[in-house]
């Protein structure tokens, strides 16, 4: 399956991505506005937004731009309650890469913070509203990845920035699979599944100025992909035919290029026990469960 939207109308279906302005996310507008869909673009650049947004299909005013942070979990509240109409689609995309111990506006870990405690806010207090399908964007960085419940947040371990973006893709696949399963035990129609888009050419491995490059930065263009490619496994799982929890990526090179399929979550992410004991601790890190009181 090259091409997963392809043949899918999406018509009269409204489709929010965050990160919408660059990279995967770009293209998943691009694609899901072609097949018809109306897409709210949550982005921090809003400028940039409206000129993405103009280039997207569509007639014009049928895309919406609207301001999200996901690294403020202010500014996700204040875009949740903001948020007064029916998502079909829910695409939690935009994420963040880093080698330097950073921290959000609230403090968290900057990866962990943005990558999934701001996407695991925003699906909670948007879930009322989303009909169909939750999509987040993890990665097979996943296999790597090694959550300390007791330190999640790096205060008490030396900083390892790839061994945070791996367990923030954790993360988001441990959450995506918890989602659904609480989403089937309440009867919902909703489902949740996550998406490895593969080795992908995008903004996210752009280094800091002045940053000597390594050997990764010769090996990417050789053997990563354009976005549009990347893109393929997302919207497989918005369009295609699959059950809640599944998890895609790419066909190719140990599912790292190309096309777009089911594949194989890690046993760490299936863990039932994990899932349950990150999303108690994501609760009490954003403020959800005081919050719903």
């Amino acid at each position: 399956m090259t091409n997963p939207a392809s043949t899918a109308d999406l018509a009269g279906r409204t489709i929010l991505i965050t990160g919408a302005t660059s990279g995967i996310g770009r293209s998943t507008a691009a694609a899901v506005a072609a097949r018809g869909a109306r897409v709210v673009l949550a982005v921090r650049d809003t400028d940039k937004g409206r000129r993405v947004a103009a280039e997207l299909p569509g007639a014009a005013g049928t895309h919406v731009v609207r301001a999200l942070d996901l690294a403020d979990l202010a500014s996700v509240r204040r875009f949740a309650d903001e948020t007064t109409e029916q998502i079909d689609v829910l695409v939690n995309n935009a994420g963040v890469s880093a080698s330097t111990l950073g921290r959000t506006h609230d403090g968290f870990e900057m990866q962990f913070g943005t990558n999934h405690l701001g996407h695991f806010l925003l699906t909670t207090l948007l879930l009322s509203r989303i009909t169909s399908r939750v999509v987040t964007v993890s990665s097979q960085a996943e296999r790597m990845g090694r959550l300390d419940l007791d330190d999640l947040d790096w205060r008490t371990r030396p900083y390892k920035g790839g061994r945070a973006y791996a367990d923030s893709k954790l993360a988001n696949l441990a959450f995506t699979l918890e989602l659904d399963r609480r989403l089937r035990q309440a009867g919902s129609p909703v489902r949740a599944l996550a998406a490895h888009p593969g080795i992908v050419v995008t903004p996210i491995y752009d280094r800091p100025t002045g940053t000597r490059p390594g050997l990764w930065d010769v090996l990417l263009p050789v053997i990563g992909q354009g976005p549009d490619q990347g893109a393929l496994p997302v919207l497989l799982a918005i369009t295609g035919d699959l059950p809640g929890g599944t998890f895609t990526g790419p066909e190719h090179l140990f599912h790292m290029r190309g096309g777009a399929q089911a594949i194989s979550a890690s046993a760490r992410a299936k863990d039932t026990t994990l899932q349950s004991a990150l999303w108690a601790a994501s609760e009490a890190m954003t403020g959800t469960a005081r919050r719903a009181d």
